[in-house]
This record gives structure tokens, C-alpha cells and sequence, in this order.
């Protein structure tokens, strides 16, 4: 297992160095979204529309932070499940995402799209959500602030840490484990 410091943009070669283990403590931009914003996301590019931020070698984080308390930026913002978007995911990952980032296993064809797109899945700490805020330096609301804490952000985050949970390999550290 390596740990390693990496910034965004995240480049399909670089997700293609990542190996189901590695510890990686991010740096840059990370976009927010959850089955809603998903599902909006895919409507816009299915009626040729542009999403609410270029999805070329960016990472999702699969969140809905809670309100932030006063003088904070944001609240706790803790990973959501991440097959919740499962149904989505392999169009974003065609279309240049080449990250998620959220908790739980994924479907095959998730993992079918990492392994064709070169892309990989990030687990964040399930219940670490004070731990994860104290990354985040700065928000900003995009898209759909309709949707309330699923909206889109735009998260400045320093050393956010997160382990490869599958690689574009295919290579599974649910499955691995459970062996």
C-alpha cells in the first residue's frame, strides 16, 4: 500500500497509477453530488445540454453536508453510499469523471466503466464527517440549489483523505477483503 499526496485535476493516466489500497490525502477541487443532482446532470446531457461543471478528469464526492454551524463554512460532510448512484455513474465516467468518491461497494457495471474509462472509486471514512470538514477550506454552490444539501458544490479541499477501494484494474478491496 502507498500513500501519496495527490491535486486535482485527476488525468485518467493518473487514476490508471492508483492501486485498490493506496492512501491518498487530496488536494484541489472536488464537485458534489447525490441521486438527484445526478439524475439532473444526466438529463442536461442526454437533451445536449452542458452539466454545471466540465466532468474531465474531476472527482464526485458523494455527499450532503449537514448546515453549517455558525463560523464554519460547512457542516459535517460525511460520504453517502455510493451504489445509490450506480445507475448513473458509468455515462459520468464516459464522459470524463475520473473519480468517485463516496462508501460501500459498487455494481458491475460501475466497475466494467472504471476498467474501460481508466477511472477508480475513493472510500472516504463512513461517520468521519467532522474529520472531513476539517479539509474542506472552501465551498461554493453551483448548481440546483433547489435541491438543498444534494445541490452541486464545489469543494476546495487540502489533504482530504481516502483510500482506492477499486482500481481501474477492477481490482476490489470489498471483495478482496471479504476473501
Amino acid at each position: 500500500m502507498n500513500e501519496r499526496k495527490i491535486h486535482t485535476p485527476l488525468t485518467r493516466r493518473d487514476a490508471r497509477a492508483l492501486r485498490a489500497g493506496d492512501r491518498l490525502l487530496i488536494s484541489g477541487t472536488l464537485y458534489t453530488a447525490r441521486d438527484e443532482s445526478h439524475k439532473r446532470i444526466i438529463d442536461l446531457l442526454e437533451s445536449g445540454k452542458k452539466p454545471p461543471f466540465s466532468l474531465r478528469d474531476q472527482i464526485i464526492y458523494y455527499v450532503g453536508p449537514t448546515p453549517a454551524p455558525p463560523g464554519e463554512i460547512i457542516g459535517s460532510a460525511g460520504p453517502t453510499t455510493g451504489y445509490r448512484m450506480d445507475s448513473f455513474t458509468p455515462r459520468l465516467i464516459c464522459e470524463g469523471i475520473t473519480a468517485t468518491i463516496g462508501k460501500g461497494v459498487r455494481g458491475p457495471e460501475v466497475i466494467a466503466a472504471m476498467k474501460e474509462y481508466g477511472a477508480v472509486y475513493l472510500a472516504a471514512l463512513g461517520g468521519g464527517g467532522a474529520l472531513l470538514q476539517s479539509c474542506i477550506k472552501a465551498v461554493e454552490e453551483i448548481a440546483f440549489p433547489d435541491l438543498g444539501t444534494e445541490a452541486v458544490r464545489r469543494f476546495t479541499v487540502v489533504d482530504f483523505p481516502v483510500v482506492v477501494a477499486i482500481d481501474s484494474l477492477g481490482t476490489n478491496l470489498y471483495e478482496r477483503n471479504k476473501a
